[in-house]
């Protein structure tokens, strides 16, 4: 019988929703944690009608059933970071909460989703309202797109509504800029009592108008990633900007929509 050395990688609990193209979500979450050599611990917490060009309809998990996940999971493993991504309702987001207070000092990363790349909605304005006013206060870093950074701060500067963020106790504010328009992107950290840290980043596919189904998920997954390894927050942004870029590089053509990041055969980060 052969010997086998166990060993363990960086283990990051992701909270997100299921899209059954495969692009965005939980799936997205996984590949990328484990692209970046992480080992993902995913818990569903929606599950959606969606293909590669928007999002129709979006059912909330029970709420009690996340809570009995959590709850057996760190009664197990060891959990080096958390990651959020679309989390179905109000009720969840409190369960998270609670498991938080029990487990202190997890690096957590909020990606805020709120809207489909289509214009779907995953959010509603009780489900908003909870995380902005008590899930971003504990997080590491939350990473707001631009419409997404204009409705929690509201105000269409990002500037301000960044600053707005952060006297609400957030800890920091990663704005991306893949919405944008022209040949750059310009990803901004604001951190209180501290000058904005700003990334510009080559624009990839202009024939597809700089837009990729699951990005946003790609970005706060690798940061993620990062963060359980003990990287630091700034390092870790680096990391997965280098990653995201690379996976949009070689992208796929899943569905008639928006094409779908490649995380797994693609260029290691630099």
């Amino acid at each position: 019988m052969l010997d086998i050395k166990l060993h363990q990688r960086p283990q990051v609990l992701i909270l997100s929703g299921l899209d059954p193209s495969g692009g965005a979500g939980i799936q997205a979450d996984i590949q990328t944690v484990t692209a970046l050599g992480g080992h993902p611990l995913p818990i569903v917490t929606c599950l959606t009608v969606q293909d590669t060009r928007n999002v129709y309809s979006a059912t909330a998990v029970e709420a009690e059933l996340v809570a009995e996940q959590l709850a057996c999971l760190a009664e197990d493993t060891p959990i080096h970071a958390i990651k959020t991504g679309a989390l179905g309702n109000s009720a969840i987001v409190d369960v998270l909460l609670a498991f938080i207070s029990n487990h202190p000092g997890i690096p957590l990363i909020v990606d805020p989703v709120i809207k489909a790349a289509g214009g779907g909605d995953l959010a509603d304005q009780s489900l908003i309202a909870s995380m902005r006013d008590k899930l971003f206060p504990h997080a590491d870093v939350i990473t707001p797109n631009g419409v997404e950074l204009v409705a929690l701060g509201r105000s269409a500067d990002a500037g301000i509504a960044a600053s707005a963020l952060l006297q609400s106790g957030c800890h920091a504010v990663l704005a991306t800029g893949g919405h944008g328009s022209g040949p750059d992107l310009t990803n901004t950290l604001f951190r209180t009592h501290s000058e904005p840290v700003e990334w510009i980043i080559e624009r990839i596919g202009a024939d597809y108008e700089g837009e990729f189904h699951g990005t946003g998920c790609t970005l706060a997954a690798a940061i993620a990633a990062g963060r359980a390894a003990g990287l630091e927050l700034d390092t870790a942004i680096e990391q997965a900007q280098h990653f995201v870029s690379a996976a949009i590089a070689g992208a796929l053509e899943v569905g008639g929509g928006q094409p779908v990041p490649d995380r797994i055969s693609r260029p290691q980060p630099q």
